[in-house]
């Protein structure tokens, strides 16, 4: 998957910057969904810190495994008020009588698994002494790499995501592969892959 927000048909769309209604360019993912315009402006790629945000992205970036961005982006207000807005010590405390009301919950993905990941991961980020934010930005790019061309020149994953995802595992996290950490990466500007020419690269 080139892009973590891309669905399949955009794969026959443009692959390098592409101008909006108002001139700008932008990744062209930025432009197949109104929901995404924002999105991409304002959030994509723009560094996210704080355990309870961290949480939160790689929650969701999980639930959107195997479905469209764009499904969790429109759930992501019921995802938050499903899940005590992603306050880890809460979640962490969901009983079996939450995750049945979250498998009922028509407003968010209910997949039992993925449900129980989040469970888990928030108990799993409880033990960790610095916090599940700086885990993850200790696996931050620190250097400069040139800038992606066309989502061609995105890697589904890169050795970084491999090995955060390999000490989430040791941490007791689930669903937090090299693929799904590193779309959580990208969300969270630990790596920059607006496209060359993006305005939201250097915004």
């Amino acid at each position: 998957m080139t892009d973590p927000n891309a669905e399949p048909a955009e794969t026959r769309r443009p692959t390098g910057a592409v101008a909006g209604p108002d001139g700008k360019l932008r990744c062209p993912w930025g432009l197949s969904a109104p929901e995404y315009v924002a999105y991409h402006d304002d959030e994509w790629g723009r560094p996210v810190r704080g355990d309870q945000a961290i949480f939160e992205r790689l929650c969701l970036e999980a639930f959107q495994s195997g479905l469209s961005w764009l499904t969790i982006l429109r759930k992501r207000e019921n995802f938050r008020k499903a899940f005590a807005g992603f306050d880890i010590p809460a979640v962490a405390a969901f009983t079996d009588t939450d995750a049945a009301r979250l498998l009922a919950d028509a407003g968010i993905v209910r997949n039992r698994a993925k449900i129980n990941a989040a469970i888990t991961n928030a108990r799993a980020a409880l033990e960790l002494t610095d916090g599940v934010s700086d885990l993850v930005w200790s696996y931050a790019e620190t250097g400069p790499r040139p800038a992606p061309r066309t989502l061609a020149d995105i890697p589904p994953q890169t050795d970084g995501s491999k090995a955060l995802a390999k000490e989430l595992r040791k941490r007791g996290f689930v669903f937090t592969g090299p693929v799904t950490v590193y779309a959580t990466m990208q969300a969270c500007g630990l790596v920059n892959d607006h496209l060359e020419g993006c305005f939201a690269r250097t915004a």
